[in-house]
């Protein structure tokens, strides 16, 4: 039998096996949220997170003369072994649970107090040398600990976002700069419009990932202001005077990020605006990056009955039943990625209205919902640079021969002979299979080889001058 421990809490007694640093909470927590399977320890940076509130409360605590510094020091020492990712497995919580967080609190307070009794010379559970509550918890409540985490954690995991985000733009950009030549059909409503480059293309995809790096960039800012001495609803209770401008002040220096203390404390500890903004950024991104995906569909479509203007690189076969048939498999998990990350975005709106009064009890489902959008995401976006974009090719001859041969060339005679008789042009064109040159030029004669020349050349389809009668 694998010895145990005794603890107990103020509904009764439990049985802890010994070599486990949490305690009676935490077990509890397992017992009644097996709801995702996914535990906090897979949620490193949260961890960390919670390592680095704790330490600085106990610091900020020591300061005030609201625990003994030999107290502290202990706090301090379990706490860097957090921090240091030493302990991730003790920490089993579900991501998501009742009770605002109160079961990872209480996790990172039982694993923190019992590494910090060894650390003093005690035994795990002997919480009278050093207590869960009375001192890893001192002048703090899941309503400020549990938040203030999340807000540094989930600042962390952006930043780790933005730059695979950033890396998805780069990649953009360099086929931009590879394809510049090569001259295509631009479409609009899935029709022919007027030729551009499929450098153009792909210039304008990194335009519009850039753009959204810079507004992920802004609403990540949202995460810096903290309610760190809140305490329970915001009044401070139970917080020693001056504590919530030190334990802020500590905890922004041992992070690293510019962290400040809210104006509004009470305010700040039922807002989820924060939340709700970033989760809207990044399904914005989703929406645009699942639209690229389609377009890729559809570009490299075919091979002989699509547009078959690119070639993704082949991944896998594509069939059980058709042989040499390849599917585009990472633009369509990508798809699948952007639409899981576009439903969270309703689950944190939902969640975020659910508050009630001084608090929204609501946020470990906030958290689950954007912890796993950001992975998730990520990991998709990757998968997209790795074994899509930085292969694809383009069907040069292909899309050159598509252009002169559509109908949608003649926009560029509307200045020179007017719209009504392009107009008249095209739907000839249409209608007998030949070409607008054939028609233009050499039947009707409205322009001349030269002019003809002139207008189509490839430096004026790529970049287009006004071209007079």
């Amino acid at each position: 039998m694998e010895p145990t421990r005794k603890e107990h809490d103020f509904l009764g007694e439990l049985e802890i096996p010994n070599h486990l640093y949490y305690g009676i909470q935490t077990f509890r927590a397992v017992e009644n949220f097996n709801i995702t399977g996914i535990p906090i320890s897979k949620e490193p940076l949260f961890i960390k997170a919670l390592g680095y509130v704790k330490k600085a409360a106990a610091m900020a605590n020591k300061d005030c003369g609201a625990i003994d510094p030999k107290i502290a020091e202990a706090i301090c020492y379990g706490s860097d072994q957090v921090i240091a990712g030493k302990f991730d497995q003790e920490f089993v919580s579900d991501l998501i649970q009742g009770g605002a967080g109160t079961s990872v609190n209480m996790n990172a307070n039982e694993v923190i107090a019992n590494i910090g009794l060894e650390y003093l010379g005690h035994k795990k559970g002997e919480y009278n040398f050093l207590h869960p509550n009375n001192h890893v918890n001192c002048s703090q409540s899941t309503n400020d600990a549990y938040p203030s985490a999340f807000r540094i954690a989930l600042y962390l995991k952006m930043e780790s976002f933005i730059k695979t985000f950033a890396g998805l733009e780069v990649a953009f950009a360099k086929k931009g700069e590879e394809f510049k030549d090569v001259l295509k059909m631009g479409r609009t409503q899935l029709q022919d419009a007027v030729p551009m480059t499929l450098g153009q293309e792909f210039k304008a995809y990194a335009t519009t990932i850039g753009e959204d790096i810079q507004r992920l960039k802004n609403a990540q800012e949202l995460l810096l202001e903290i309610n760190m001495g809140a305490t329970a609803i915001g009044t401070k209770v139970n917080a020693p005077e001056g504590y919530p401008e030190i334990c802020v002040k500590y905890l922004a220096d041992e992070v690293g990020i510019p962290l400040t203390l809210s104006p509004d404390l009470i305010e700040a500890t039922v807002d989820t605006g924060a939340y709700v903004q970033i989760m809207g950024t990044l399904k914005r991104s989703a929406v645009k990056i699942s639209k690229i995906c389609n377009d890729l569909r559809l570009l490299s479509s075919g091979p002989r009955t699509g547009f078959n203007e690119i070639n993704l690189p082949a991944r896998q076969p594509g069939s059980s039943i058709m042989p040499g048939k390849v599917n585009p498999v990472i633009p369509e998990v990508v798809n699948q990625t952007c639409f899981y990350v576009i439903g969270q975005d309703l689950t944190v709106t939902m969640a975020a209205e659910a508050g009630q009064l001084q608090l929204n009890v609501m946020e470990p489902v906030i958290a689950f919902a954007m912890f796993t959008s950001l992975d998730y995401l990520s990991n998709a976006i990757q998968t997209l640079i790795d074994k899509c974009i930085v292969g694809i090719t383009a069907n040069v001859d292909h899309c050159y021969n598509m252009v002169m041969n559509s109908i949608g060339i003649v926009t560029q005679l509307n200045p020179i002979i007017g719209y009504e008789e392009s107009a008249s042009i095209a739907g000839e064109a249409l209608k007998t299979g030949k070409s607008v040159h054939q028609i233009a030029v050499l039947e009707r004669k409205l322009i001349t080889q030269e002019k003809w020349d002139e207008i189509y050349s490839l430096e004026n389809l790529i970049h287009p001058k006004f071209i007079t009668k």
